[in-house]
């Protein structure tokens, strides 16, 4: 397996807060309205006014609306969101990477490509991560039963050494003629 040394840059520190702002919900990576609104730099209402007006380029499998259920277990579990987004009187709009992709064809902002491209990389970095992690677990299986097969020989031949010792310790007949004295 090979390790890759990644040098801090300012393309990597972007890459990293871009990956915070990705969540799992409904077993999907995705990013909610208000964190695409303040990376596009337009206002979350904006944005969604927006994907409203070409809802037909956002079906369910690429943006969905959270249920209040689980838009109280985000706020319960994530501790970075902002106090005015916690008590936000409507649930986000959660975005796949699918539906970030679309978004540059609803904001035409320099800005708004800039930033999908951005995404569609930090998208990139976690799917590699979870392939290497991936790929590291299957290494340590291989591994773990390598080293399980070669622990269990390691101790049939103790076993076998400790059975031989035993005989060796018995005490033995005397070789030759013994005469009776009495």
């Amino acid at each position: 397996m090979k390790s890759n040394i990644v040098i801090p840059t300012k393309d990597n520190i972007i890459e990293l807060s871009l990956i915070q702002s990705i969540h799992e919900i409904r077993g999907v990576r995705v990013m909610l309205d208000f964190d695409l609104a303040k990376r596009y730099e337009v206002e979350t209402r904006r944005l969604k006014e927006q994907v409203r007006r070409n809802i037909e380029r956002f079906p369910s499998d690429f943006m969905f609306q959270l249920s209040k259920q689980e838009w109280k277990e985000l706020v319960a579990n994530c501790d970075k969101l902002e106090e005015n987004i916690k008590h936000s009187p409507t649930t986000p709009f959660a975005f796949t990477r699918e539906g970030i992709a679309m978004l540059s064809g609803v904001l035409h902002s320099n800005k708004a490509i800039k930033t999908n491209i951005d995404i569609m990389r930090a998208f990139i970095a976690v799917y590699q991560y979870a392939l290497n992690y991936a790929e590291l677990k299957r290494e340590m299986e291989i591994y773990m039963n390598k080293t399980d097969k070669e622990i269990n020989d390691i101790h049939t031949i103790l076993n076998v050494l400790i059975s031989h010792k035993k005989e060796l310790e018995k005490p033995r007949n005397p070789i030759g003629f013994r005469q009776n004295k009495e």
